[in-house]
């Protein structure tokens, strides 16, 4: 069954309202047993791909996953990536920028990380976040190290934008295509996953106060993320919107994401040349007579 994603996509210049997008839609899958066989063929597929981009090492694939806390970012990394080649594939989380990072622009801490030709990258939060989670805690930004002028100018979040859709094009015109995926998750939804959070004791460890406190900022980052799609969402680097309420669904669309980047790529492995052919029917021989 081919899975559909055309519709979470954002067109080159459309407005996003995040409260007429859907987080929840009908199920793409039948039951339980019915989401394992689509995602481990999603996987296989998703392996066989991956083994053809390494072997070429002509282009690189990288995957940013954004969204609120408790949206299933980590589920879906885990789950969508689970049969990929760990040497063909990084997968970075970037949290409180260390001392070093704020040293620099904001690009540069994840431009050190970009996948090489050849691999697959995934950014689980991304340089977004300075125009996300700084946007709207605005004081963050004079710890920022900043140039007063720059630091004060009410333009920095359009010419932040503006960095971005650049480095993408740059990115993209040599050879690294990009995908964005905003995990689209209601304010229930992500309440009931907190509280769940705490009552699993196996969870513990990821329920942090700050998650209830940011829940007050709900409208703030809808309006942050919405301009920043909108912005930033072009033909070469799109943003899809995927609704995450049913995380089992949601990752079965962010790995057709993936697949579907993967196969605009030519990954059709090189013909062999008639020297090498004999090269390798030479060293079959010797290995059989050794």
């Amino acid at each position: 069954m081919k899975i559909r994603t055309k519709q979470f996509r954002i067109g080159p210049g459309d407005a996003v309202d995040l409260k007429k997008l859907p987080t929840k839609v009908e199920p793409i899958y039948s039951s339980k047993d019915d989401y394992k066989l689509l995602l481990e063929t999603q996987v296989a597929e998703l392996s066989d791909l991956q083994q053809r981009l390494f072997a070429i090492r002509r282009n690189a694939l990288l995957v940013i996953i954004q969204a609120t806390d408790a949206a299933g970012k980590d589920g879906a990394i885990r789950h969508v990536m689970s049969g990929v080649n760990p040497q063909g594939c990084q997968v970075h989380s970037f949290g409180r920028p260390s001392t070093e990072e704020l040293s620099h622009d904001f690009l540069w801490r994840s431009a050190r990380l970009l996948p090489a030709r050849g691999t697959i990258g995934i950014f689980n939060r991304s340089y977004y976040e300075e125009v996300l989670v700084v946007r709207v805690h605005p004081g963050i930004l004079q710890s920022r190290n900043l140039p007063d002028a720059i630091s004060n100018d009410p333009e920095i979040w359009q010419q932040r934008l503006c960095s971005i859709r650049d480095h993408e094009q740059h990115l993209t015109s040599n050879g690294t295509q990009i995908v964005k995926i905003f995990l689209h998750v209601s304010k229930d939804e992500q309440k009931k996953r907190l509280i769940e959070r705490i009552d699993t004791p196996a969870k513990n460890w990821k329920s942090k106060i700050g998650d209830v406190e940011e829940r007050k900022f709900w409208k703030q980052y809808r309006k942050a993320y919405e301009e920043a799609m909108s912005q930033t969402s072009t033909r070469e680097a799109p943003w899809f919107v995927v609704p995450a309420d049913d995380s089992l669904s949601a990752r079965l669309y962010v790995s057709e994401i993936i697949l579907d980047a993967l196969k605009a790529m030519d990954l059709s492995l090189p013909k062999l040349s008639e020297e090498r052919v004999l090269e390798l029917k030479e060293t079959r021989k010797r290995l059989l007579e050794d």
